[in-house]
C-alpha cells in the first residue's frame, strides 16, 4: 500500500508541475501584451472572432445587465465608416488640418478590422452608471488579451470620434447609449514592446497606515 501511495504521489507532483508550467506560459504570455499600432491583415474572422469576443462576456458584471456590444467594421464598409468619421471631424471644426484627415481616413479605412466598442446603458437601473461603463472597460481588456494569445494585435482608442452623435447614431448606440471608444484589430506588422512596469512601484500592503506607491513620487 505505501508503495502505491508513493506512486500516487509522484503521479499528482508530476500533475502539478504540468500545470504549473502551463499556468507559467500563461501568465508570461498575459504579461507580454502590448498596445499594437502597426496592424496589417489578417484579422480574427469566423469562429476565431466570435471566440475573441466572447472573451469579453466573461468580465464582471454588477447585476448580469450584459453592457457590452461590439459593431464589427471591416472590408469595404471601412471606406464608408472613414466618410463618416471624417463627416463629423469637419463639423466640428471647419478648419481641421487636412493632414489629421488624411491621418483619420487611413486609419479608419485601411487598418484591417475596427470594432465599435458599444456601452448598452441602463441609467435608471439600481445599478450606477459607472460600474455599467466598468463592465464594459473590463470587457475590452479581456478581448484585448484574448486577441493577444490568439497571435493578434489591439489597439483601444478613444476621443473625439467615439463622442460624436452622429457616428453613435450611425452604429445604433442612440442616447443613453454610447461609445466606449473603437478597438483596431489586425496582426502586429512586428512584435510590440513596452518597457514592463516595476509591480512594486503599484503595489503596497496595508498595515493601519495610508500606503505610499513609488509610482506617485511626481
Amino acid at each position: 500500500m505505501a508503495a502505491m501511495h508513493d506512486g500516487l504521489g509522484v503521479a499528482r507532483a508530476r500533475v502539478h508541475l504540468g500545470r504549473m508550467s502551463k499556468t507559467d506560459r500563461a501568465l508570461e504570455a498575459l504579461l507580454s501584451r502590448a498596445s499594437c499600432d502597426d496592424l496589417v491583415d489578417p484579422a480574427p474572422d469566423g469562429a476565431m472572432l466570435e471566440t475573441i469576443l466572447s472573451a469579453g462576456l466573461r468580465a464582471p458584471d454588477h447585476g448580469k445587465l450584459r453592457p457590452w456590444r461590439y459593431v464589427v467594421i471591416e472590408g469595404e464598409h471601412r471606406a464608408a465608416f472613414a466618410d463618416l468619421v471624417l463627416k463629423g471631424m469637419r463639423a466640428r471644426d471647419p478648419d481641421v488640418p487636412q493632414k489629421k484627415l488624411e491621418k483619420r481616413r487611413k486609419r479608419f479605412g485601411e487598418t484591417p478590422m475596427t470594432i465599435a466598442l458599444g456601452m448598452h446603458l441602463r441609467p435608471d437601473n439600481k445599478i450606477p452608471l459607472a460600474e455599467q461603463e466598468a463592465a464594459v472597460s473590463a470587457g475590452v481588456m479581456n478581448v484585448l488579451n484574448a486577441l493577444h494569445l490568439a497571435g493578434f494585435g489591439g489597439l483601444w482608442v478613444t476621443g473625439d470620434v467615439a463622442d460624436d452623435p452622429g457616428v453613435c447614431e450611425a452604429l445604433g448606440f442612440a442616447p443613453p447609449h454610447r461609445l466606449a471608444g473603437f478597438l483596431f484589430v489586425g496582426t502586429p506588422e512586428e512584435t510590440p514592446r513596452s518597457k514592463r512596469a516595476d509591480i512594486e512601484d503599484y503595489m503596497a500592503v496595508w498595515k493601519g497606515k495610508p500606503v505610499r506607491f513609488g509610482a506617485d513620487k511626481d
